[in-house]
């Protein structure tokens, strides 16, 4: 095995590593990245080839230190301080909210990460369509573990894998979804998506807005994954997950004691335009989540149909 590049990099602000690239993670399960201590290994396929970082912040000497093994290694390390969010920009942004202003004084070096990888976004975005976390990321897990491969050089060692590409997507049979726990509604989107990758990753270079209506064209693809795929891809701050389960009432929680309709969220976020994302995010670091009452609802089977928790 041929020893790693490396790259050590020193960014403007004590970048919060582990906090920065945890905005990829998948449940506490996701095969693709791992952390130990403050280092995390991540697992990536790149226009390259696939790729393995370890990224271990060095706050003594202000530098974060970098290895990568794989095809895709040069390319991840050129995208390293996009990754870690030097390309975050809060022009513009005030807080002009005593919560907000909490989760921003509380995280003052959080950035938006940006991995400029469209498709490694779009499927775990849409495997957690409709259904409960714990089954979206146990769908996703199987799938990466099927499908995928292990990661290059010492992620084998470190369990850590990297997801199918698009092409492999496209040749997984009806049947197959169905054993990952899948249902056709999500495994037909992502085909589709999968279909069109590279169309996708070019949009996604032209900005959020031409990504948005791109991904948005695609069946089974609405406001709530596109955001999804836009906050991480590229690191959107105005990307909001209107239409998912929690989002809105825990947003109203935080700031009147009772949850809001998307419409209502909506309303108490224009003022923020183009900083709505970032909100949510701050709100989410220093109110947490509503309190949880009740049951929790039952992972589904793809049979029968159950009472969904996200939209598209």
């Amino acid at each position: 095995m041929s020893g790693p590049l490396e790259r050590r990099w020193r960014p403007s602000w004590p970048c919060p590593v582990r906090e920065v690239l945890t905005q990829h993670r998948r449940g506490g399960g996701d095969p693709t990245l791992r952390t130990l201590g403050e280092v995390v290994w991540r697992g990536s396929r790149t226009p390259e080839g696939t790729v393995t970082l370890r990224v271990e912040p060095c706050p003594g000497v202000g530098e974060v230190h970098v290895q990568a093994w794989g095809a895709g290694a040069e390319w991840a390390l050129d995208r390293l301080p996009a990754l870690l969010g030097a390309e975050d920009d809060l022009s513009g942004f005030v807080a002009a909210h005593p919560l907000v202003a909490e989760g921003r004084r509380r995280h003052p070096h959080w950035r938006l990460s940006r991995t400029g990888l469209v498709m490694e976004s779009v499927v775990p975005s849409v495997i957690e369509q409709k259904v409960t976390g714990q089954e979206a990321f146990a769908g996703f897990r199987r799938l990466v573990r099927r499908f995928g491969e292990p990661a290059p050089g010492p992620g084998v060692e470190r369990d850590l894998w990297v997801q199918p590409s698009a092409e492999r997507i496209r040749t997984i049979a009806s049947w197959e979804w169905l054993h990952l726990h899948i249902d056709p509604a999500r495994s037909r989107a992502l085909v589709r998506a999968a279909a069109v990758a590279d169309s996708l990753e070019r949009l996604g270079a032209r900005g959020a807005e031409e990504l948005d209506r791109g991904l948005r064209s695609l069946p089974g693809v609405g406001v709530w994954t596109s955001a999804e795929v836009r906050a991480r891809a590229l690191g959107d701050p105005d990307a909001v997950s209107f239409g998912d389960y929690h989002v809105a009432k825990d947003v109203g929680w935080a700031v009147t004691g009772k949850p809001f309709s998307d419409e209502e969220m909506q309303a108490f976020l224009e003022p923020w335009r183009p900083h709505r994302g970032r909100v949510v995010a701050y709100l989410g670091m220093t109110a947490g989540h509503r309190p949880r009452r009740g049951p929790r609802m039952a992972p589904r089977t793809h049979l029968p149909a159950r009472p969904v928790t996200r939209r598209s």
